[in-house]
């Protein structure tokens, strides 16, 4: 092989290289934007107000009132959640139209294991005056079950409780706690 076509296929190849190199950084560069884009939000959302209802009977009931400054959607995620960063106001009825609120100072929520996450002096307000304070509760929505590890105060008309860890149904009629202490009222009754 002479010179002049070993320097051609040295130039060919160097050439080559060269795009190579440089396409490939470019693929790199678009990759990582991508990454970028995928770790943000889809969607933003502010001053929400969202009502669930309810059609039975000719009639439209209103089950719950979600209100947030603002709501971040990531369902563009592999485990697609809604973040409420500055927290949220859940206001919930029962059958008799008596209200329940929920507060927290933040909240996400999990589309795929109907999760909510809350947190941030956690606070939930019966009709009844009942109220439970926390920094951390999860609520299962399919369950209809709420649950912490952290410790809690439920303060109620005959005396607060509180402790550490719970679970129980969204109506605390179903209450199980994992340590505890407070006022208790004892019911003697005759043998």
């Amino acid at each position: 092989m002479s010179k002049s076509n070993l320097h051609i296929i040295r130039n060919l190849v160097t050439a080559i290289v060269v795009t190579l190199f440089f396409s490939c950084k470019n693929d790199f560069e678009d990759i990582q934007k991508v990454g970028v884009l995928q770790n943000q939000p889809i969607g933003e959302a502010e001053h929400i107000d969202l009502k669930y209802t309810e059609f039975k009977n000719d009639t439209v009931k209103l089950i719950a009132n979600l209100l947030s400054p603002k709501m971040l959607d990531y369902s563009n995620r592999g485990f697609a959640f809604s973040e409420f960063p500055n927290g949220i106001e859940l206001r919930t009825y029962d059958a008799n139209n008596n209200k329940t609120t929920i507060t927290s100072d933040y909240a996400i929520f999990y589309t795929d294991t109907n999760i909510i996450d809350l947190r941030g002096n956690v606070v939930i307000a019966t009709h009844q005056k009942d109220s439970l304070f926390t920094d951390q509760l999860y609520y299962n929505q399919k369950l209809q079950w709420v649950f912490t590890n952290e410790p809690w105060l439920f303060k109620r008309s005959v005396g607060p409780l509180h402790g550490i860890g719970f679970d129980s149904d969204k109506d605390f009629k179903n209450f199980q706690m994992l340590e505890m202490g407070g006022d208790f009222e004892i019911i003697e009754t005759d043998n």
